[in-house]
């Protein structure tokens, strides 16, 4: 492992920031401790130029906003800043220091747009350099002082490989013709901002098995994933770390009456009964007292395509899995199911219609715009050419007063080609 410096004063601090106006180029990783806080923040950055490795503590200089310094580098169009999965590095940098950033390459997507099978930084750090990068820490609880040499040494080993690994990247990516696409990349994560955290509020109806209990035990399971949520805020601890979600959905589930039977639940223990126990059961009183009512649509539910829709859905995803073959992409890279779909509604009859899809990727829309607008056309095609199907029998086709060619209740040609939204 490389030597590496620990910066804690702000003296030492503004030296570097000044230092690093003359760097090209520039590793950055940061640590945070959303594992173990309910109010996460940046907990140390480490920075690696060509020569040296610098680990700077933002607790020992009083708080994340006294990181101000890097504000010009980071700002900088002269300074590349690499990160690998730079998407949370800028999300807690922007939130907890109003950083902005200009030119930045991140290793992990430029991995993903050459077609790599695996493309964490520890893979290529082995694919590259056939080295082994340290993975013990990545739970560590990075908001405790002082830090252990393991986590420092786990730390310094992010940034310690970024700055070759950008270069060999560039070279590949120009020679598969794909540095563009990453470039623009790049640009769209720089630009992108964040919305202040919320809480929540239908999140109870995301956890797995909420939709199968009863009225009376979703309205319970509600009250509990309140209660938990304010019992988290008051003691800066993730509400996962408070009572898990399989607890919570049990509790509901049962219904207790006394303590004695909350006791009895699965993730229940002594310490968490005399803690928590009264707020439990405040909580489950509250719920059994009226019924849930109906469940509300939560945010990013979909429309449900008419078969129209479908058929060139099917097809475009039929093209997706042939052109992620032949450009070694993972589909998922390609063209996510996003983005399929909102061409599937679009409906394009040219690659003009695609330029507003807030989904589709410049360069996705530029080299591969014409081939699915192609795709969704054959399948309207191939749908218009099918010739009406006969009902073969069943209650559709026999005594039920709706013989050939009536058209159904809700009069579309098909029920199912509604276009209403899934609950």
């Amino acid at each position: 492992m490389s030597d590496f410096e620990v910066i804690e004063t702000k003296a030492d601090l503004d030296v570097l920031a000044q230092d690093l106006q003359s760097e090209k180029v520039i590793g950055v990783d940061t640590e945070a401790d959303s594992f173990y806080h309910y109010f996460d923040k940046t907990c140390l950055v480490q920075i690696a130029t060509r020569k040296q490795i610098y680990l700077i503590d933002p607790l020992a200089l009083g708080g994340p906003a006294e990181l101000a310094p890097l504000g010009p580098v980071f700002a900088s169009p002269e300074t590349t800043t690499i990160f690998h999965a730079a998407e949370y590095d800028l999300f807690v940098l922007k939130r907890d220091c109003g950083f902005s950033f200009d030119a930045l390459f991140d290793t992990m997507i430029s991995a993903q747009l050459l077609g790599y099978p695996s493309v964490g930084l520890a893979s290529l750090a082995e694919r590259h350099y056939g080295v082994n990068l340290p993975k013990d820490e990545q739970r560590s609880d990075w908001s405790r002082r002082p830090l252990r040499d393991k986590q420092l040494n786990y730390a310094a080993a992010d940034v310690v490989y970024l700055i070759a690994l950008r270069e060999i990247l560039t070279k590949e990516l120009r020679a598969a013709k794909r540095l563009r696409w990453a470039q623009e990349e790049f640009k769209t994560l720089c630009a992108r901002q964040w919305p202040e955290r919320e809480f929540d509020k239908l999140g109870y109806l995301r956890i797995k098995g909420a939709r199968k209990l009863d009225p009376n035990g979703l309205s319970v399971l509600r009250e509990l994933y309140y209660a938990r949520d304010e019992r988290a805020r008051e003691i800066d601890r993730p509400p996962f770390k408070v009572l898990g979600n399989r607890t919570l959905l049990d509790i509901a589930e049962r219904k207790p009456t006394k303590l004695a039977e909350l006791a009895e639940i699965k993730g229940i223990t002594d310490l968490l009964l005399r803690r928590l126990g009264r707020n439990i059961m405040a909580a489950v009183r509250k719920g059994r007292k009226e019924a849930h009512g109906p469940i509300p649509k939560l945010g990013g539910s979909r429309r449900r395509m008419d078969r129209h829709a479908e058929r060139r859905l099917a097809a475009l995803k039929a093209w997706r899995a042939e052109r992620a073959s032949d450009t070694k992409l993972d589909p998922g890279v390609l063209a996510p199911n996003s983005v399929l779909e909102a061409i599937a509604w679009r409906n394009p009859s040219s690659q003009t219609e695609l330029e507003d899809l807030p989904e589709l990727k410049g360069w996705f829309r530029r080299e591969f715009g014409a081939e699915v607008v192609r795709t969704s056309c054959d399948a309207n095609d191939a749908l218009a050419a099918k010739p009406e199907s006969k009902p073969q029998g069943g209650r559709r086709g026999r005594g039920r007063g709706r013989g050939r060619g009536q058209r159904s209740r809700s009069g579309g040609e098909d029920a199912g080609d509604a276009g209403e939204e899934e609950a």
